[in-house]
This record gives structure tokens, sequence and C-alpha cells, in this order.
């Protein structure tokens, strides 16, 4: 199925009037890009970035987009400061259990909705960005979690973060790979991509 994602939440330079070092785009701002890929037969995924905001804060704030079938969920913990970090000055972390929060939150805005299965995605490219991973829940039937290996550079390095976040993931967790146009030396093919085991079920080109 081709996907869309939009960053809806962006990191920024600066606290902004809120503090939380994060610019949230409107749900009115985003609601035209998704009918088009509705309309276009695409699923899209909402991406955040919170900074020192929570991932549900944040999650809540796009409820009404996140009410069309056609629509899920990524959290960026890359983008995820604690209370004395700051942007490209550290990178971010966040727990199993703020992670939990949004899932169980998903889960039951997807139920009440009656909506088909949402996803909802984890970049990943260090392992210090999930903490405590074998405690995420993977129990809720209305959403499935994927944890995106979302690292750049050469296939070697690429190769040996794949393998660091595979073994540590909790069992049966399904994998996504990202190619980057420019920051991967060379950009892996779609036959090098889908050799990769376990296979990806996701694919992202940024």
């Amino acid at each position: 199925m081709p996907a869309f994602e939009i960053i809806a939440t962006t990191l920024q330079g600066s606290p902004g009037p809120d503090g939380d070092y994060s610019s949230e785009s409107s749900v009115e701002s985003l609601r035209p890009w998704v009918m088009k890929a509705q309309q276009a037969g695409l699923y899209v995924v909402l991406d955040l970035q919170p900074g020192r905001a929570t991932f549900l804060d944040q999650a809540r704030r796009y409820a009404p987009l996140l009410r069309m079938p056609n629509v899920g969920l990524a959290l960026d913990p890359e983008w995820r400061l604690g209370p004395g970090q700051v942007p490209l000055r550290q990178i971010g972390g966040v727990d199993a259990k703020e992670i939990n929060s949004v899932s169980r939150w998903l889960a039951e805005l997807t139920a009440k909705e009656k909506l088909p299965q949402k996803l909802l995605v984890l970049h990943q490219f260090r392992l210090s960005m999930i903490r405590n991973e074998s405690k995420l829940d993977t129990r809720h039937d209305q959403i499935q979690l994927l944890i995106h290996m979302d690292g750049q550079g050469s296939p070697q390095l690429k190769d040996g973060t794949w393998r660091a976040v595979v073994a540590t993931a909790p069992k049966g967790m399904p994998f996504g790979w990202k190619n980057f146009y420019d920051e991967d030396k060379p950009t892996l093919s779609p036959k090098q991509t889908m050799a990769k085991r376990p296979q990806p079920d996701m694919i992202s080109y940024q």
C-alpha cells in the first residue's frame, strides 16, 4: 500500500510560546493533504517530533484526523527531549511507558470509532531512543506497532544498526526500513532492501 508521511509537529531551535521546542501544525492545515491522499488511495502517517511535550499530548491534538480510516501515527523518539535537553545537542529518547500510553489511547479511539486497525510507527536508530523496550505493549488488536529503522550512512553501517534494532525488539515485532536519497552512500535498490531479514513490512524514502 502506498503511504505518505507528514511531519505534523516539527522540532524547533527555540522554545516557542509554549516552551516545548516543537511547532504543531493545525488540524485544518493538514486536512487538505490527508483528504487528497485519501482520494489517491494513500495511507497517511502523522509523524510527531514533540520536543519537551509528551507524545500523548501531541497525538491528542490530531484526534480529528486519526478518526479517519486511512490515518496512522508515528513517534520520533530522537526528538523527544528531556527537561534539560535542547535540539541538535543531544539525541532524545522515550520510555516504553510513554509509548504505551499512546498505544492505549489510539487503540481506544480506533475501537470507539469502529475503524480499521491503525499503524503506530516507532522510529529508531539508537537503542537508547526507546528505553525499557521489552515492556512495549503489543497486545492491542486495534493497532499494529512497528519499529522503523531510520538510520543513515553506508550499507555496512545501516546493517549494523538494523541488527541491533531487530535483536532488542519484542518478539514478533514487525520492522520498517528507511532509504535516504542523499545521506545513504549508496541508496539501496528495492531488491537489496527487500533482501533484509527479517523482511521489512514498511519501506520509506526521504
